[in-house]
């Protein structure tokens, strides 16, 4: 039997007594991916990105391993939650503008204690200010530096478009406003290199595109190295007990190590590796999260029906951002149709094989989006589900 057919095996094995739709996190992938990326992180912390993750239960998992240490979240009001929930260091990784929130934040010293929100413009501390409705708590601040390339002039850039802080002077500007400013105090600094740490260098049937993504992470990799030095060196002369700077995502865990600006690193995605992150040089990890559809049809000879599947991820509408069917190996889309909001046909020969009630395994394209539709996560070790543990969906949490 392949190593794909018996994974297949258990997880049918697994989920027998369980109708389809639904989710699972294989732990024993899960938790090697988790070694994997301690070990590529060299030694350095690494902070869990909650937005890839979605589930209490699972981030406590990883976070109870040595070596990671604190959580990325994505919006106040999932900080405020898991900070309340008992998580005690909570890294907002993206500006709010959630004026109730500033105000719990404010009020309350534990909050306050526990979550670091993010900022590159005076005008955030100015919304935080108007918000606090009477609360005086320190609120704990982050700078995010841009980590785009920009080449030509600057006519060409290559990155998200996040911060508008680019050079050391900015952000020590930055700085010495928060300094300045009563209520609120500079701890650290983010970069995010998502060109880098989530852009696949190794793409399927197109080497030279692959060359090109190689050559291009690579100039960005120093460019930002020699960067990020400099500005971490303008803030601490401006706050020299800056607590961490933050960096990376799966994609660059060991190249963002090696520098030595950089006090922790930032994953993942990593953990479950939705397809997006099969197509690295730097990494190879084990599929973690799927999700399984029922056969619901059989329209012909080669053909299979399962029930919904439709679930596009952010980014770029593309092919890249839909699901794929995963096992049984073989099995593709109608390209007449695609993944559907209530049924999706598959073609190939395996589907001959597939009875009505049959499970078919689909990988996402992302890694925590899956969460958003499935209320649960079963945990499967071995052939067995260990536990069922909610999603954030699954709480009643949807936070974007």
């Amino acid at each position: 039997m392949t190593a794909p057919a018996a994974a297949r095996a258990r997880y049918d094995r697994a989920t027998a007594h369980l109708d389809a739709p639904l989710a699972i996190v294989d732990l024993d992938a899960f938790d090697a991916n988790a070694d994997d990326l301690l070990r590529r992180a060299g030694g350095k912390p690494v902070r869990v990105a909650s937005k890839s993750v979605r589930c209490r239960a699972l981030l406590e998992r990883v976070l109870a391993k040595d070596g990671f240490r604190g959580v990325m979240s994505f919006t106040l009001a999932e900080s405020l939650w898991l900070a309340r929930s008992g998580f005690e260091d909570v890294l907002l990784a993206y500006p709010s503008a959630d004026r109730a929130g500033f105000a719990e934040l404010a009020a309350d010293p534990k909050l306050a204690g526990a979550v670091t929100v993010m900022i590159d413009d005076p005008a955030q501390l100015d919304l935080v200010d108007a918000a606090r409705d009477g609360g005086r708590e320190v609120i704990r601040v982050c700078l995010e530096l841009d980590t785009s390339l920009r080449l030509l002039g600057g006519r060409v850039r290559i990155g998200a478009r996040r911060s508008p802080l680019r050079s050391p002077a900015q952000l020590a500007e930055l700085a010495r406003s928060v300094a300045r400013r009563p209520g609120f105090r500079l701890v650290g600094i983010m970069a995010y290199e998502g060109h880098v740490a989530g852009v696949g260098d190794a793409v399927a049937g197109r080497p030279l595109r692959s060359r090109a993504i190689r050559l291009m992470q690579a100039a960005a990799r120093r460019e930002l190295a020699e960067r990020r030095a400099a500005v971490v060196r303008a803030v601490r002369a401006v706050t020299p007990d800056l607590e961490f700077v933050n960096g990376g995502g799966t994609g660059s865990v060991q190249h963002t190590a090696a520098e030595d600006a950089v006090t922790e690193i930032a994953a993942g995605s990593g953990l479950y590796v939705p397809r997006l992150f099969d197509n690295y040089t730097s990494f190879t990890g084990r599929p973690a999260a799927l999700f399984a559809q029922p056969v619901v049809r059989r329209p012909g000879v080669g053909v299979v029906t399962v029930l919904g599947g439709g679930y596009p991820a952010s980014g770029a509408a593309g092919g890249d951002r839909l699901p794929v069917p995963y096992l049984p190996e073989g099995l593709r889309y109608d390209p007449q149709e695609g993944p559907g909001e209530v049924q999706t046909p598959l073609l190939g020969s395996p589907a001959d094989d597939l009875l009505i009630g049959d499970k078919v395994w689909f990988r996402h394209a992302k890694a925590g989006e899956l969460c958003e539709r499935f209320e649960a996560l079963h945990l499967i070790e071995g052939d067995t589900v260990t536990a069922t543990v909610p999603t954030y969906r699954g709480e009643g949490r949807t936070f974007l």
